[in-house]
């Protein structure tokens, strides 16, 4: 497409506009009100103003080359050797280029995974080919780390060579202490170990990394990004340290650590996450008098965001997820199965899982540029203020001791406590919505298909000498799923779900709004709601109650009608049998009138909606 002349010159007729002057329209638009109601902040505090300037100077950070597509990771995770083979193929023959070995007991198993022996091991590669440039990465635990040693040997008994091999494989036990809340060994134990591991997988030839500092821990147990990006930060320089006093130099140090990162559907602060691990990782670089070089930096969709309930707006989190870790620089991308949360998942869902990176890649050509969001103001500020955080939560780690020793006085889970305990107050008043869980519930949604297969049992690992509070992962989304979880067994022993009247007053224009708050409300609680049309007549609103068999009734209509109808309709309802009156809206200077006559809770946008529901599932049993 060609620009005229006219085009520019159109563009040049128009005063340029500054940001005073667009202080001044939203200061009218405000009307008094503070300038603050307009600022966001994250879950570290970090403050998201409405509009930026345009960041001056700035340079795109080195990360993955310039054009270069991230690998394209699939998860293999079945049980079964042979069908874990079957799968793995089938997604390289689809445009999958690299894989995910996921062991069971590794953290990110989530109940399911490969086992870990040397038989399993070579089943699982039959009729791959590891020298042909596909990317592999381990996922393993203290229960499957011998599965590092299997793959390795592997390569050997095949006559390959190992530096021809992508192989991440992903020694973390710093980040299986962090889960499991305790560890059989203390620090200066478990160094020997994996050094001893690290430098004999070196020395068979393999070019790594070898060790993963894996921020996904802080993240699927409910942390923030900063505590993310600090407990990353110390848990690489703990290797680094490690293999540095067992006689590596630190030059092939560096090379022999690698990041995993969460990437979220908040785009924003994803994108930004990644891009300040890199700036952050350099940091660290430099303060060893090392020469900066591109971390490789490994992404999961989160855990935590994946809902049981409406699975295929996991599909929707998953893309953003995708975009944001993609245009943030990540060097390889796993997605997780939009139904891994309710089994393992069929073809169905890896293919979208797969296909979900491959239109992002070749359709939108995410990847064509490099640091695309170097300059947005917005993105570099968010950068920076993640750096900063992320930076002094690291030192305060490091004057503890390091990363054992901080997790050995529970300084980081104390934090990831707190931010959990926040976001789980917000999830339950709705204030952060997780659709088809919390918001727009359909309780009538067809079941969804996963594999039947058994998981992996595995022998116990040591007694737990060292104990400190451990960092299991959560997903947002279980205490409503729980709820819902009733409801369908009641639905299954009984043939019917518990149920609400909805008492809609005046005309549709009056009750709409309200009825369907009112019924997205219960719904997700596993409470079906009974809608009617509306009332004026007491003894009308109260023969349909009787008749639609429910217990309870809420109340729904404007504040103009409460005002006239409400206090005579909740008498009403209360003299038919009625054991329980919500009203949908906040009950302002009518509260005592409206208890009196028998309205024993309000609902409405910003209540504890988790609670209120917990309380009537209390009152139905």
């Amino acid at each position: 497409m060609t620009t005229t002349t006219d085009e520019l010159r159109l563009a040049a007729d128009f005063a340029p506009a500054s940001y005073d002057d667009w202080r001044k329209l939203v200061d009218g638009v405000l009307k008094g009100a503070p300038f603050e109601k307009l600022v966001g902040k994250t879950s570290d505090g970090l403050k998201i103003e409405p509009i930026y300037r345009r960041a001056q100077g700035v340079v795109p950070l080195a990360g993955r080359a310039a054009a270069a597509p991230w690998q394209v990771m699939q998860r293999a995770d079945h049980p079964d050797a042979k069908q874990a083979n079957a799968q793995a193929r089938h997604d390289l023959e689809n445009g999958a280029t690299g894989l995910t070995l996921v062991f069971a007991g590794a953290n990110g198993a989530y109940g399911f995974g490969l086992e870990p022996s040397a038989e399993a091991a070579a089943q699982i590669f039959d009729g791959i080919y590891l020298d042909a440039g596909i990317g592999i990465e381990l996922q393993i635990g203290p229960q499957s780390r011998m599965a590092a040693i299997h793959i390795a040997e592997y390569v050997q008994r095949k006559g390959l060579d190992p530096a021809a091999c992508d192989i991440r494989f992903g020694l973390d036990p710093l980040g299986a202490c962090a889960v499991w809340g305790s560890s059989p060994y203390s620090w200066s134990e478990i160094v020997p170990a994996i050094t001893s591991a690290i430098k004999g997988l070196a020395a068979l030839g393999f070019k790594g990394p070898l060790a993963a500092a894996d921020g996904r821990v802080i993240h699927d147990a409910g942390g923030s990004e900063v505590q993310e990006l600090a407990f990353v930060l110390a848990s690489g320089v703990a290797y680094l340290r490690a293999i540095e006093q067992a006689g590596v130099s630190l030059e092939d140090a560096q090379g022999m650590i690698y990041a995993r990162l969460s990437a979220d559907a908040d785009q924003f602060l994803t994108l930004s996450k990644f891009r300040a691990l890199r700036l952050l990782w350099a940091r660290i670089e430099q303060a060893c008098g090392l020469t900066p070089k591109p971390l490789f930096v490994a992404a999961d969709t989160a855990w935590r965001m994946l809902t049981q309930r409406d699975p295929y707006v996991n599909i929707l989190r998953a893309t953003m997820a995708t975009f944001s870790a993609g245009l943030g620089g990540a060097n390889a991308i796993t997605v997780l199965p939009h139904t891994l949360a309710l089994g393992l998942p069929d073809s169905f869902a890896r293919r979208i899982a797969r296909n979900t990176q491959l239109v992002l890649l070749e359709e939108s050509n995410l990847a064509k540029v490099s640091d695309p969001a170097a300059g947005s103001g917005g993105i570099e500020t968010l950068t920076r203020q993640l750096c900063d955080a992320a930076w002094s939560l690291f030192q305060e780690i490091e004057k503890a001791g390091g990363l054992f020793a901080s997790l050995e006085q529970n300084l980081i889970q104390r934090k990831v406590a707190a931010t959990r305990a926040a976001r789980e107050a917000n999830i339950a008043k709705r204030r952060d919505v997780l659709t088809g869980a919390s918001e727009f519930p359909n309780l009538h949604e067809a079941d969804v298909a996963v594999l039947d297969a058994k998981p992996v049992a595995l022998a116990p690992y040591g007694d737990a000498t060292f104990k400190f509070d451990a960092l299991p992962p959560m997903r947002l989304a279980a205490p409503f799923e729980a709820l819902r979880d009733k409801s369908d067994a009641r639905l299954r022993s009984s043939g019917a779900r518990p149920t609400i009247f909805l008492g809609n007053l005046g005309t549709p224009a009056d009750f709409t709004a309200r009825a369907t708050f009112a019924k997205s409300f219960f719904e997700t609680g596993g409470i079906e709601a009974i809608d009617t049309q509306g009332f004026t007549d007491p003894a009308a609103l109260t023969a349909a109650f009787k008749a639609c068999g429910a217990a309870t009734a809420c109340l729904c209509s404007s504040d103009k009608v409460y005002a006239g109808h409400a206090v005579a309709a909740a008498k009403a309802l209360q003299a038919a049998g009625a054991k329980h009156i919500y009203l949908a809206g906040r009950p302002g200077e009518q509260e005592a009138a409206l208890r009196a006559a028998g309205v024993g809770d309000f609902i409405f946008a910003g209540g504890d909606t988790l609670a209120t529901l917990q309380d009537a599932w209390r009152r139905m049993e």
